[in-house]
């Protein structure tokens, strides 16, 4: 009995595993689906209006249209392009996107770069308010003393005037007035010489 039930044990359990395989659902791979149509492709669009650094080294972008008054806040290289936004009221600067600053945009000068495409007009932007400066700044009283000379006011000699020039003044010689003209005594005296030549030339021959 016991020989009996140590074969069957076996047969037992080898048609329990056969039973357990043929019940056994079968396992299916599943693919990753496949793109069936054509793949788009990323085509740019056309942008508007742009500038092109023209100058052949790198020029600096402005919070503001003018180089006095506002402050440098970034650079562009030569040849770069990015988009143009507007015009400031004299056309002398060009207000660009710039991102990364306050408001994303900034000012470059008009004639280092070109306008594009042929054609395109930019509107007139008012230029923003001007920085104040966060510091006044001062002089120290005592670094200034130190290289400012130092003078002692000295006062000046007194003024004496000098005596008042005097002077002199001439009376004027009374006229004498003669009975005689000084002409006819001239003349007497000529033709007393004359005459006195003519009695020796006379004499002579």
């Amino acid at each position: 009995m016991a020989s009996r039930l140590r074969l069957f044990v076996p047969i037992l359990l080898s048609l329990f595993f056969l039973a357990v395989l043929f019940n056994a659902q079968p396992v299916e791979k599943v693919a990753a689906q496949q793109p069936t149509g054509s793949i788009p492709t990323v085509t740019s669009t056309p942008m508007g209006a742009f500038i092109t650094v023209t100058y052949p080294e790198q020029i600096n972008v402005r919070s503001g249209p003018s180089s006095y008054w506002y402050p440098a806040i970034g650079v562009l290289l030569w040849q770069q392009k990015v988009p143009a936004l507007g015009r400031s009221p004299g056309g002398d600067w060009i207000q660009v996107e710039y991102p990364g600053v306050p408001g994303n945009v900034g000012w470059v000068y008009a004639p280092l770069v070109s306008l594009g495409p042929p054609g395109v007009s930019l509107r007139i932007v008012e230029p923003p308010p001007t920085p104040t400066p966060a510091t006044t700044p001062t002089i120290d009283p005592t670094l200034q003393a130190a290289f400012l000379p130092q003078y002692t006011p000295t006062r000046m000699p007194s003024f004496t005037p000098p005596p008042p020039l005097a002077v002199p003044t001439y009376e004027a010689a009374p006229a004498t007035r003669s009975v005689i003209p000084m002409g006819l005594v001239i003349i007497l005296l000529a033709l007393v010489g004359g005459f006195g030549t003519l009695i020796s030339f006379l004499r002579g021959r």
